[in-house]
Formats: C-alpha cells, structure tokens, sequence
C-alpha cells in the first residue's frame, strides 16, 4: 500500500525545535515574551518543515507575506485567463509572489458565499492583499487590501477596474451602422453583470441615436458561453425577418453565433456580419478572423495589481475605480451590407 505524506502539525514544529506547543503557537501570533534566539528557531523549523502556518510565519517581523492572491471563478474562462496573464506579470515584476484560488463547480447560488469564505481565510494570512476576477459578492468583510476586475455590482465598497463597456458597444454599433446594417441582432451577456448591462445600453443607445427603433425580438439573453451564443444567434437567423447583423456580448458568444450561421447555411461576412467584445487571442484566428471590441484585458489585471500595492503599501488612491478604455478591432467577418 502506498504511504500517505503526512502534513506536519505544530506538534512536529514543538518537537523538532524542541520547545513546548505553547512557545509554537506565540512565536505564530508574534508574541514578543519569546527569547529571539528561540524565536529564529522555530521560524527555522516550521520553513524546513513546510508548516502549514510558514507564510504566517515568514511575515512576522515584516508584517508581510510578499503573497498576492487571486480567486476567480474558473481557470478556463477566456476571461479570466487573459486577466490572470496580466496580473501574473504585474505580480512579477512588483518582487511578490502569486496564489490562486477557483470555484470550480460552485453553483451560481453559492459563489458568493464562497468568495467571502476564500476573502476571510485569506486576505491578511496568507496574502497580503486579494484580486477578485468577476466577484458577485457586493461587500467583502475585511482589513486588508482588495480589488475587484469586473465586478457585478459598479457600486462596491471596494476598488475595482472595469472596461469602457459602453463606448466599447456604441463604437461597435457605429462600425455596423456605418456598413449600412440596419437591422442588428444581440446577443447579451450574463443577467446581473453590470458590464453586461453597460454593453446592451451602448447597443440600444447607438440605435435610438440612429433613429432606429429597438426591437425585441432582435435582442437574445445570452451569458457570455459559446454554447448560449450559438443558440441565441440560431433563434435570430431563423427569425421571419432575420437580422442582416449580429452584435455578441463577448467573443465566445461571437464564436458560437458563427458556428450557428455556417450550420444554416450562411457565408460569413457575404450572408451575415458579426462582432464579438473582449479581442481575445483566438478572436483573430477565426475563419474570417473576428471584428471586435479590444478592452485589453490583461491591462486591466495589471491595474489590479498597480492598485492592489499602492493600498499594501499604504499610498492613497486617485480613485476607487479605474476604467481602462477600450477600442474597436476592425477584421474581416463585418462588411458593407449589399
């Protein structure tokens, strides 16, 4: 039978420094009635051992961990993936180190409660600050420094970094209108999400400004999956009267919405134009490659990080929440209407 690896406890801490439990355990709240030679040692045995409490550890005489921690909601959301290459970087670069935490199959109903869970057990223990890559949760309980990318509620009680979802939607609008398309689909994002919400104002807005009006049936609650923009695009195509355009929330609704029109026959752009939101990688690579709203999503973690550090380091804030500006990524699968 194979052996287990035991995790080492405070009780293997005590024996191996050889001192009681008690002296462990103050040496971990950094109690100063511990002599400093005694201290070091067992600072030394719990970094030999790999204790659980090391990072605790490391941090005592500093305060510090030099551990920044993330925690998004999956590891292979396009998203999230972009963000995490951005702040990994910053993280890097900024001499600290990086750990990260995912939901993996949390239900909708109890993401935020595990997000507050993972922001108590972490934030000021093992990280000396936190990053929340699309949190849901609108207030999280703690001292300690924390950042949210893109999160559902605007109005949060902690700093966040957002993209221009707005303008990102109306200069895709304008791209689509200027091509003489008159009748534009949409594909929405996740119910709930303000960046979702921005994006279908910035759709609706170009329209009223173009003096069109906003039809209902042109408009499909997605959320931001491939599979949920194949579905809508296919209820648009097969509408009596079809859009000559579609608009996708996100570049992973735009990729479904492509596939739909190829599976009814549709040449894209000849038949139908479709722009996506977000300019991930693979958006250039699509077959033709995807028009699109670029909101640098890795520039986006790395202002994460930047604001992260100014608040570790205890330097004040310009403002709670940074808006990176986003800009449109003229392909091939959007052309002139015939």
């Amino acid at each position: 039978m194979p052996r287990t690896k035991r995790v080492p406890t405070i009780h293997d801490v005590a024996a191996a420094a050889g001192v009681s439990v008690t002296t462990v355990s103050r040496v971990l709240n950094n109690k100063d009635d511990v002599a400093p030679e005694t201290f070091q040692r067992v600072l030394d045995v719990i970094h030999e051992l790999g204790y659980a409490s090391s990072l605790a550890a490391r941090s005592m005489r500093s305060r510090r961990t030099r551990m920044i921690g993330l925690i998004t909601p999956n590891m292979d959301y396009p998203f999230a993936i972009e963000v995490i290459k951005g702040v990994s970087r910053a993280v890097t670069d900024a001499g600290y180190d990086l750990i990260a935490c995912t939901s993996a199959y949390k239900t909708e109903s109890t993401v935020e409660r595990w997000e507050q869970q993972q922001v108590a057990r972490l934030n000021g223990t093992i990280t000396d600050g936190l990053i929340v890559v699309v949190p849901r949760a609108h207030v999280f309980r703690t001292a300690f420094p924390l950042v949210a990318v893109d999160p559902h509620h605007r109005d949060t009680s902690y700093p966040a970094v957002v993209a221009d979802n707005y303008a990102g939607a109306r200069a895709a609008m304008e791209h689509l209108l200027g091509l003489g398309h008159l009748r534009i689909g949409y594909i929405g994002g996740r119910a709930g999400l303000q960046s979702a919400r921005r994006r279908q104002k910035g759709y609706e807005d170009a329209l009223c400004e173009a003096e069109l009006p906003i039809d209902p049936d042109l408009i499909m609650e997605g959320d931001y999956t491939y599979e949920s923009g194949r579905e809508c695009a296919r209820q648009l195509l097969t509408l009596a009267q079809p859009p000559t355009a579609i608009f996708a929330a996100n570049d992973e609704s735009a990729f479904g919405a492509i596939d739909a029109a190829r599976a009814l026959g549709l040449r894209i752009p000849d038949d139908i134009s479709i722009v996506g939101f977000d300019n991930i990688p693979e958006s250039a690579s699509t077959v033709p490659p995807l028009t699109t709203v670029d909101q640098t999503i890795r520039v986006m973690g790395r202002e994460a990080v930047r604001i992260l550090i100014d608040l570790i380091e205890n330097r004040p804030l310009e403002t709670n929440l940074v808006q990176v500006p986003t800009s449109l990524v003229v392909r091939s699968s959007a052309r002139r209407i015939r």
